[in-house]
């Protein structure tokens, strides 16, 4: 990894997207610590470490500390997200939108504009929310007509923002702008979370935690398999042979020989979890904005309360039984977002017409919709092995809930974090090898 990257900085044109891209990160960190108008820094900062667990650490660990401050850039790129998930259902249910996805550049242009205007509708409603919700709480200075619309136009023109950046990286930097930016987030609560561990170790007394070497070993331990594993997993692929027809034209011979479709375990990579996790938000979102005080309530809307809002609900041995329900919902919604975002982005009929049109075929199956059929059915167990792997990594956080260890850093951090990483040096490689062959036909 440093020596791609090494390789890539004597590239002059690399080093300028290189530079860039940092460039745009910086400025997505220094708008984490610019405080939203009408803020009280103070009184957020208690709220906040009264509150520091559940939903509120995970939009922490997110958006790289910004909504603990109720900073511009609190909603993070969270709105863009929750937009792109409604665009792609609304695809397979609306044939002009449908047909929008298949007219290539333009059509995803035309689909990527609706996807903006639709989370800056998105992003005003969730800033609207966020203002109800802590409003409760007295963290405003005063109460004026101007607060809320002065609050909700900066969370909403932040996260405006965070789009046109991570539009910037992705065209002018290196690898996906929307995942370098929760990669940047994530990262910058590293400090955190050594400093957790050293005063797990050190008691404010000065003297050594027994206890907290063995939860530091174990979670070292824990962070080191879930690394191993996200490798593997992110690394590992299904080659489908492809034998490929001879064929002669004038006095050549074309065709012949052989290849593979790679079909990688985890081809979705980290979005599922992003996409079920910011499902398994919006649900309580609603009802707290409805309710604020829900949870001194009983009922049916209390209990899918507790349910969606589990991890936000402090004693989890209390709530054992709205955990349980917790972690089975967002286990499902894993699996559901990992094969449809899969069959998204790997067409199995569009692979097998090409393969047709090219003379290609997978030995033992016929052309055509057998081959479709065949690698549509090799698709399903992939996924189907992948998607688990995407659901225990994401639950390992809630199942410690159970016990007195507290983990900030859990495993889908470590997972966005490692799959981000191994990207950006593939997008690396990739653009280094294309810069030789260029360099090699002039």
């Amino acid at each position: 990894m440093f020596k791609t990257l090494r390789d890539a900085w004597k590239i002059k044109d690399l080093r300028k997207k290189i530079l860039w891209t940092v460039f745009l990160l910086v400025l997505f960190r220094a708008g984490a610590f610019i405080t939203a108008p009408g803020v009280n820094g103070a009184a957020i900062a208690e709220v906040m470490r009264e509150n520091s667990n559940g939903i509120i650490n995970t939009l922490n660990i997110i958006t790289g500390s910004a909504f603990s401050q109720l900073a511009i850039f609190a909603m993070s790129i969270g709105p863009y997200i929750t937009a792109s998930i409604v665009i792609q259902l609304l695809t397979v249910a609306i044939p002009s939108l449908e047909e929008l996805q298949k007219e290539g550049e333009m059509g995803k242009q035309k689909l990527n504009d609706y996807t903006k205007y639709l989370a800056a509708i998105l992003g005003a409603v969730e800033a609207f929310g966020i203002y109800m919700t802590f409003r409760n709480y007295n963290v405003f200075l005063g109460e004026t007509l101007i607060l809320p619309f002065m609050f909700v136009i900066s969370l909403t023109a932040g996260s405006t923002l965070l789009m046109w950046i991570a539009d910037k990286i992705t065209t002018l930097g290196i690898s996906n702008g929307a995942s370098l930016l929760i990669f940047a987030g994530i990262v910058s609560g590293l400090p955190n979370a050594i400093s957790y561990f050293y005063n797990n170790l050190i008691m404010p007394d000065g003297v050594f935690s027994v206890f907290g070497l063995v939860e530091t070993i174990f979670v070292l331990i824990l962070a080191v398999i879930l690394i191993a594993g996200v490798v593997w997993v992110t690394e590992a692929e299904r080659r489908v042979p492809v034998q490929y027809a001879k064929r002669v034209v004038g006095r050549k011979m074309y065709g012949g020989q052989s290849t593979n479709i790679p079909i990688k375990l985890a081809m979705a990579g980290v979005m599922p979890i992003i996409f079920a996790m910011s499902f398994m938000q919006f649900p309580a979102m609603v009802i707290g904005l409805i309710n604020p005080n829900i949870l001194e309530e009983t009922g049916v809307l209390a209990g899918v309360y507790r349910v969606f809002a589990f991890t936000s609900l402090g004693d989890a041995k209390a709530n054992i039984g709205y955990g349980i329900a917790h972690i089975i919902i967002y286990l499902l919604l894993i699996v559901v977002f990992t094969y449809f975002y899969t069959k998204m982005i790997f067409n199995t009929t569009e692979v097998a017409n090409n393969l047709k049109q090219n003379g290609g075929f997978v030995p033992g199956i016929r052309a055509g919709k057998p081959t479709a059929d065949y690698l549509s059915n090799i698709l399903k167990y992939v996924s189907g092995f992948g998607s688990m792997f995407l659901g225990i990594v994401a639950i390992i956080p809630i199942i410690l809930a159970f016990t007195n260890i507290n983990i900030s850093f859990g495993g889908t951090a470590i997972l966005i974090v490692v799959s981000v990483a191994l990207e950006t040096i593939r997008q690396l490689e990739a653009q280094m090898m294309v810069r030789n062959y260029k360099g090699f036909l002039d």
